[in-house]
């Protein structure tokens, strides 16, 4: 049964909520706030340094308070509702002051913004009016630059061959994987390759791989195994979490392959660099 249940059809989603109505975007502004995320600020800075330069590619000014520090999602799905909420409103606090509209390269944070913040902050008439606002002005990475900038990638790498892992909370509440699927259609030299567990979680979750590490252990290994047997030469994602829990694994395993943020693969490519080539 387990094998069954593994070799899933490709792309296919176990259990899926409803998708919300298509949303209204409004037109590009002049400037944003960045919310780097905890994980790319320690783990991956560069990709949020690349973001930046994609969202200064398309003319807009991008403000990065120094002060952000965690949407609050670790505590919120370990069921810390009063720790959530203190990290929560200290970014709402953080995020008001400009009113500007928020980027975030990261769709499991992004969804954070727009989904949960309503709901750990119901009991709050008042506040739940800024987290309405705040909810309606954020923004995935791949999101804003498709949807509101309007982006047309000139693709300059060498020919490439690539999987994309999709953060299975943000292809449910950011649709993360359409916008990044479009995204690399964009890109002339670069194939995109299906593996049979894109939509699978990468056994990461935040806390949950350290609360339950055998599990996780077991689901990333699924996953690093669809990877590799798909025949790309590297895996994008726009999660940060996902990617250090999955490039950790390939690490473990002594395996070459590896993933890196879409945000840095996309500003490489549109400036004539490839990490990863296709004979």
């Amino acid at each position: 049964m387990s094998q069954l249940f593994y070799d899933a059809a490709p792309n296919a989603t176990r259990v899926s909520p409803e998708r919300e109505a298509d949303r209204h975007y409004p037109e590009k502004s002049e400037a944003v706030t960045l919310f780097g995320t905890c994980v790319v600020d320690l783990f991956f800075p560069e990709a949020g340094l690349d973001a930046i330069r994609l969202l200064e590619r398309e003319g807009v000014r991008v403000h990065f308070p120094q002060e952000q520090s965690c949407c609050g999602q670790p505590a919120w799905t370990s069921g810390y509702r009063d720790e959530a909420k203190a990290v929560a409103r200290k970014q709402l606090d953080i995020l008001d002051r400009s009113g500007l509209p928020v980027v975030v390269p990261s769709g499991s944070c992004a969804g954070m913004f727009r989904h949960h913040y309503p709901a750990l902050f119901a009991d709050e008439p008042d506040t739940l009016k800024r987290v309405e606002a705040l909810a309606e002005r954020t923004f995935e990475l791949t999101e804003f630059l498709l949807k509101v900038c309007k982006v047309q990638l000139a693709d300059r790498g060498a020919p490439s061959r690539i999987a994309l892992h999709t953060s299975c909370s943000a292809r449910r509440e950011m649709n993360t994987h359409l916008h990044a699927r479009e995204l690399l259609q964009q890109l002339e030299g670069v194939e995109r390759v299906d593996h049979d567990h894109e939509s699978e979680c990468c056994g990461f979750g935040g806390t949950f791989s350290v609360r339950m590490p055998e599990v996780s252990g077991a689901m990333v290994k699924d996953k690093t195994r669809s990877l590799m047997d798909s025949g790309a030469v590297e895996m994008v994602t726009a999660d940060g979490g996902c990617l250090m829990n999955i490039n950790g694994s390939l690490e473990k395993q002594k395996q070459n392959f590896r993933g890196r943020h879409l945000a840095s693969f996309l500003w490489e490519r549109i400036n004539g660099a490839s990490a990863g080539e296709v004979a």
